[in-house]
């Protein structure tokens, strides 16, 4: 199990890469994975939402953000957000992964 010293300074890590390069999606990603594995929802859809803001065909962005707005019950949301994955996903895998989270809501 990581310790919590570990999950802040793998956070702090990312928070000062996107301090130097706002648009560095892999450091947004990173950032929004591990407010998720915190289970802190709001902060992680933030990030999600400014990294599909400048990359917005970044298809685990939207699958992971819509994951966790169904566990913050907002799963309207999550399936426009799954929509919206598909529509722009360039990879046929991940198109495909979209399309399933989608079609499990009902959407």
């Amino acid at each position: 199990m990581e310790n919590i010293s570990g999950e802040n300074s793998r956070r702090q890590i990312l928070e000062q890469m996107l301090a130097e390069n706002p648009s560095n999606a892999f450091a947004r990603y990173g950032l929004a994975m591990e407010f998720v594995k915190g289970q802190q929802w709001e902060p992680a859809v933030r990030e999600f939402e400014t990294l599909l803001a400048g990359q917005p065909d970044y298809a685990a962005a939207y699958f992971h953000g819509g994951q966790t707005l169904e566990k913050m019950g907002r799963i309207e949301q999550a399936r426009e957000w799954y929509r919206r994955g598909v529509e722009s996903a360039r990879d046929p895998h991940a198109r495909g992964e979209l399309q399933a989270a989608l079609d499990i809501l009902g959407g």
